[in-house]
């Protein structure tokens, strides 16, 4: 028996409540007071979502010494020149008035010095030390903040209600709606919008190791692919050199212990105790996050490690009390995981933790699908292949207040809303409920298989023989996958079907990256081939472009457009040192 559809319409659509999702929520009903705001998420406001994790901070050019443009030359450079120039500048521009919104109208509280000026710590990759912060505890202060902004405003809330598939309209012209699961009802609800905000954020948790909690599995760029929006930049998964690992018996292994702590002058050593990373770069620690932890992938490889199998980080040498005061968040996340961060050493291993790909989207966050917009982590362009530690939380607030802003603008200018396509609606249906008449299996098994498969095929070292073996991995999963069911006798809170719902994201995004990797025969900042190490010609530059076709996945491949400065090119000026930051020796 078809299961009932509840039908639901409103204006303006928001899917997931992290930074991005909030912003959005707070710019659109501002922008179109007149419009129907709702905000629908996996969880519940304020307690999901990745923002909320972040514990580094902000990146942005406040200090008189510092520029826009040397922030922007960073976030080029950081991104080996294929970030899109256009959606790179918009952010570290628009980040100076964001920081002040912050802080002066959501009421964020940074930690600042004793002159009253925003404090902004060092953090790798950069050429100088602009990331604001709050303590380690940056994102929780930015999400507590906002969540108590749209809880007291007039926003309708869709709380534990999952997106499971894009409607487009009767003719195909644009998205009319999105088909949802009500959590807590098992039921499933279809909401019409004129304009449309995917904020659902990217968590690439088919890894061994990864900082995401578990629920974040890529739906949205699942769906996207379903609808035939394209892809960019997905072989370039970032791995944040340090995670921590405690053992396969906590959750805790693989959760982040922050940038700060190499910026603040911490020491990485092998499991011979001896300091290592100056072998691989200049830069020591500092260096950005996909050098230092292919360097520690080195060290693990030549069995250079740790009791875990990772290497330490050491923060002793600046002092225990120092330490404790600056890090009280991870100096309490360690210790509950029986490592002392203050005056021992604590074993750590690249972790998978942000993706730099996502959904082609222009610098205003369209789409090609009209209604659609994106915003966060699942856009992408913004990074290119590399993202620096502090631009991601100023890249979702940034970009989800411009997506509520030109949302409102632009729900206000359409008179109704689309019919949908009910075949398409029928289709996202069957999909969702497949599992519920099949044997039940044992999906964890599965998941864990995958996050095997990528860690040892399509992760931190890469080559052709590998990605291959990866792809046909996958491609039994997937088969594999088809034949395991769930017991249908409760659909309230089964966490069985989401549990497989969200397997069946994370092989279909998995496929994508796998892919993408493969087809760029040269080494990029996250994506480093072994086969292929060589960068390439700066001046020549292309991103990958995944579609989801008849045949598959697809990957063809466009050039970087440098609109604004060419490789070779800065745009600093020629009295300006290259770099305000000193590595710590």
């Amino acid at each position: 028996m078809k299961p009932i559809i509840e039908r639901h319409d409103t204006d303006i659509l928001i899917l997931g409540t992290g930074g991005a999702g909030l912003f959005a929520a707070l710019h659109a009903q501002k922008a179109a007071p007149n419009q129907k705001v709702t905000i629908a998420v996996k969880g519940l406001i304020g307690k999901c979502g990745c923002t909320r994790m972040v514990q580094g901070g902000y990146n942005v050019a406040l200090n008189p010494q510092d520029s826009v443009e040397r922030h922007f030359m960073d976030t080029i450079i950081g991104g080996k020149w294929l970030p899109d120039q256009d959606m790179a500048w918009r952010l570290v521009s628009t980040a100076v008035t964001r920081i002040h919104e912050l802080e002066n109208e959501i009421g964020c509280f940074f930690d600042r010095n004793p002159n009253g000026t925003l404090h902004q710590k060092a953090f790798a990759g950069q050429t100088f030390d602009r990331t604001a912060h709050k303590g380690d505890l940056t994102g929780i202060e930015i999400i507590g903040r906002l969540m108590e902004q749209v809880l007291s405003r007039p926003v309708e809330k869709l709380q534990e209600h999952r997106a499971i598939g894009l409607i487009p309209s009767q003719d195909g012209s644009a998205l009319a709606g999105v088909l949802f699961i009500d959590m807590r009802r098992g039921t499933f609800r279809l909401v019409r919008a004129k304009t449309v905000l995917m904020a659902t954020g990217g968590g690439p948790t088919m890894y061994k190791y990864h900082t995401p909690s578990g629920d974040k599995t890529m739906d949205g760029l699942s769906m996207a692919l379903r609808r035939g929006l394209a892809l960019r930049d997905m072989e370039m998964v970032q791995f944040h050199p340090t995670g921590l690992l405690a053992g396969d018996e906590t959750k805790m292994t693989g959760t982040v212990l922050e940038e700060g702590l190499r910026g603040a002058g911490g020491y990485l050593l092998n499991g011979d105790n001896k300091r290592f990373m100056f072998d691989y770069d200049s830069e020591g620690e500092r260096a950005t996050r996909d050098i230092v932890s292919r360097g520690i992938y080195e060290e693990m490889r030549q069995k250079r490690t740790s009791p875990y199998g990772g290497v330490y980080i050491s923060m002793s040498h600046l002092g225990p009390e120092v330490v404790a005061k600056k890090f009280q968040g991870m100096v309490k996340r360690c210790a509950d995981s029986g490592f002392d961060l203050a005056s021992g050493l604590v074993e750590v291993v690249p972790t998978a933790h942000y993706l730099m790909g996502g959904i082609v989207v222009d610098v205003d966050t369209r789409t090609s699908l009209p209604g659609l917009y994106v915003a966060g982590e699942d856009a992408g362009g913004a990074h290119g292949s590399n993202r620096l530690g502090g631009n991601g939380v100023a890249n979702s607030t940034v970009y989800g207040g411009i997506a509520g802003d030109v949302m409102g603008v632009d729900a206000t200018k359409m008179n109704a809303l689309h019919d949908v396509d009910e075949t398409v609606l029928d289709e996202e249906l069957a999909r969702a409920i497949a599992p519920l008449s099949a044997k039940p299996g044992n999906i964890q098994d599965l998941r864990n298989r995958l996050m095997n498969v990528m860690w040892d095929d399509v992760g931190v070292m890469r080559d052709a023989n590998g990605i291959k073996r990866g792809i046909e991995r996958i491609a039994s999963l997937k088969v594999e996958m088809e034949t395991v069911g769930v017991a249908s006798n409760n659909l309230a809170f089964n966490l069985s079907w989401h549990d497989w719902l969200n397997l069946q994201s994370l092989i279909h995004t998995s496929e994508v990256i796998a892919k993408a990797g493969l087809s760029r025969e040269n080494s990029r900042g996250a994506h480093f081939r072994e086969d292929f190490p060589d960068a390439g010609p700066m001046d020549q530059s292309y991103f990958t472009v995944a579609t989801a076709g008849d045949n598959g996945i697809e990957v063809s491949r466009e050039a970087v457009k440098f609109t604004i400065v060419k490789p070779g090119e800065s745009l600093l000026g020629v009295d300006e040192a290259e770099t305000l930051v000193r590595a710590a020796q």
